[in-house]
Order: structure tokens, then C-alpha cells, then sequence
């Protein structure tokens, strides 16, 4: 069986305290190319994760000595931003919201394809080079983060600095729900007085900007109680 892509620069670190998982994920992940660093316990993971700023985490959440939560809210806080999918036994719903609204990127649930979990991969590590770029595009969307400036179709939308920033986290998390809790910390910060409902009134007015008909949404979808998420056609 061959490679399904060339070896790349990218690194990736595990944190995951089952040894055959661990091995497993090991063996998958070096076979597709990539560098792959391990750790079987949260304190090593997170020394890793501060010294060799991987490319993307898989972390899982029930470690030892420090848990996934803690290390994802760690890594946030230091102003870490590369991706993190959480791996976990557990399905509930107010798990996933806790691990999103610590800054995880996306979140499986133990047993899992192994096709999938790379899939996934792919498509967040490319989001991420994508990052690098001064134009960023979706459609007919193009957003200059050089000039601060939306071209929808060639001509130029007219964006507040506020509906410019949702606007360019929804690009940079395309695909990913994101909470109202998540997208207030990211635009406004701590130090402002806004609610929830300020954030849907800028997400109205972002919508009435982008979308063809407002009311029936294919860039910004409303997440049911958890929040929003940007489309990619």
C-alpha cells in the first residue's frame, strides 16, 4: 500500500495515555507523512505543546496528572493557536460545549474512523496555511486582511471594524461551530460590556451584507444552542 501523501513539514503531537491508541495513531499519522511527537500523560503533553508548538493536537481528555480541559484552556491562554480536536470516550452534549468553549477546534468520539480522524486533520491543517495568507476566500467572498477590506463578487461591502473581525474568525473557523461565549472573548474581548444577543443582532447585520436572502442563510448557519457556523461551499 502506498502513501497517500508526501512527507510534509508539519507535526502533530498525540497526547493519549492508551498505549495501542497512542501506537496506533502513531503509526497512521507517520505513514501519511507527517512528524508525529507523543505524550501518555497531560503534563508531558503540555510541555510539548509550549516547547515545540506543533502544527495540530489530538488530545484526549481523560489523562493523568493533567486533564485535555485543562490543557486546551492552558494552551488558549498563552496565545497558542493551533488546532486541537479533542479524543474522547465521552458524547454528551455539554462535554462537547465545554471543550468548545475552551478553544478546542473539533472533538471525536472514541471508537472512531481512522479515515475520518485524517480527513479531519487534512482539512484543519490547510485551514491553517490558509491562515498565512492576506487574502482569504470563500466563493465570491474575499476578505484582504492587508487592507481590512470584503469583496463580494468583485465589488467592495463596506464592514464596521467589529463585522470585520467576526467576519475573518468565521473564515479563519470556517466548518466549526462556534459558541457566543467563544465569539465574544475572540472579537470583543473581556473588557467590554456585550451579551449574546448584541452578537446576534452583528451576526443579523453580517447576513444582511453576505448572504442572498438573510432569512435563509448559506454562509453564516445558526448552530441550535450551541451558536454559529461558517459554511465553505
Amino acid at each position: 500500500m502506498m502513501k497517500a501523501d508526501p512527507t510534509t513539514d508539519e507535526t502533530i503531537l498525540i497526547v493519549e495515555d492508551e498505549p495501542a491508541m497512542l501506537r496506533g495513531l502513531k503509526d497512521n499519522f507517520q505513514f501519511e507523512g507527517y512528524r508525529v511527537l507523543t505524550a501518555a500523560d497531560g503534563e508531558k503533553g503540555l510541555e510539548l505543546a509550549c516547547d515545540a508548538k506543533p502544527d495540530l493536537i489530538l488530545l484526549d481528555i481523560m489523562l493523568p496528572k493533567v486533564n485535555g480541559y485543562e490543557i486546551c484552556r492552558l494552551l488558549r491562554s498563552e496565545g497558542l493557536d493551533m488546532p486541537i480536536i479533542m479524543l474522547t470516550a465521552k458524547g454528551q452534549e455539554s462535554d462537547i460545549i465545554l471543550g468548545l468553549n475552551l478553544g478546542a477546534d473539533d472533538y471525536i468520539t472514541k471508537p472512531f474512523s481512522i479515515k475520518e480522524l485524517l480527513a479531519r486533520v487534512r482539512t484543519m491543517l490547510r485551514r491553517r496555511r490558509q491562515k498565512q495568507q492576506p487574502v482569504m476566500r470563500a466563493g465570491d467572498l474575499e476578505l484582504d486582511l492587508a487592507s481590512h477590506r470584503l469583496r463580494r463578487g468583485g465589488k467592495e461591502v463596506p464592514l464596521t471594524a467589529k463585522e470585520f473581525a467576526l467576519l475573518e474568525l468565521f473564515f479563519r473557523r470556517a466548518g466549526k461551530a462556534l459558541t457566543r461565549d467563544e465569539i465574544l472573548r475572540t472579537v470583543w474581548g473581556y473588557n467590554v460590556f456585550v451579551t449574546s444577543r448584541s452578537v446576534d443582532r452583528f451576526i443579523n447585520t453580517l447576513r444582511a451584507k453576505i448572504e442572498d436572502d438573510p432569512a435563509k442563510p448559506i454562509w453564516i448557519k445558526t448552530v441550535r444552542q450551541i451558536g454559529y457556523r461558517f459554511e465553505l461551499p
